[in-house]
């Protein structure tokens, strides 16, 4: 079956004034429904038809004859990622439980991991997403990646990420970047769904 664009979780005017359904209309609608149409077609009548998101992927990570099956399929899975990051209510702020047990224990104190995360969102050049993740040794760490890449090639599994590609924020910070990622750390990261992520053992089903 053909990949399909996921519904939001929750209506594009939720987050605002943080992030304006206008926003949302063009980067879920536009942006994120472009890479699911181009990797259907790009994977039609091919083995990888009838893979999962996750499996073509791996198939076609670090591949460069697959490269643009591969910017296109990780896209779709970081997107869809990236909307249930963000909670309409009640997000940001210092998490609670074993996630800020977690969290302490590897960068000393919510407001180091705060200083560090801030860091890799700012410092990506150009396109691309700043993520916490559990290495495979379970451990929390801060990484970031350029354009389409993503942690689940390493066999890290996200906890939580911000979309630093200029279409996730210009139409309301215009270049504000850092504005964009003290808002997302403030009001809407999603704590809850980041220590959902805590107790997998595998990468989240994106599709």
């Amino acid at each position: 079956m053909p990949f399909t664009l996921p519904p939001l979780p929750y209506d594009k005017s939720a987050l605002e004034p943080h992030i304006s359904a206008k926003t949302l209309e063009i980067h879920h609608g536009k942006h994120h429904a472009a890479y699911v149409n181009k990797l259907n077609e790009l994977i039609a009548g091919t083995p990888l038809e009838k893979k999962s998101l996750e499996e073509i992927i791996q198939a076609t990570a670090n591949d460069e004859s697959k490269k643009v099956i591969f910017n296109n399929a990780a896209q779709v899975w970081n997107h869809t990622f990236f909307w249930h990051c963000l909670a309409p209510k009640n997000g940001g702020g210092k998490p609670k439980g074993e996630l800020a047990k977690k969290i302490d224990e590897a960068f000393g104190s919510y407001d180091k991991f705060r200083e560090e995360f801030t860091a890799a969102a700012t410092t990506q050049f150009g396109s691309g997403w700043a993520w916490l993740v559990a290495g495979k040794d379970g451990k929390l760490k801060i990484t970031k990646t350029p354009n389409a890449e993503d942690p689940i090639t390493k066999g890290e599994v996200p906890l939580t990420t911000i979309d630093v590609w200029e279409h996730a924020y210009y139409l309301d910070y215009q270049n504000r970047r850092p504005d964009f990622i003290k808002v997302f750390l403030d009001s809407l990261l999603n704590w809850e769904f980041a220590e959902e992520n805590l107790g997998r053992n595998s990468v989240f089903k994106a599709a």
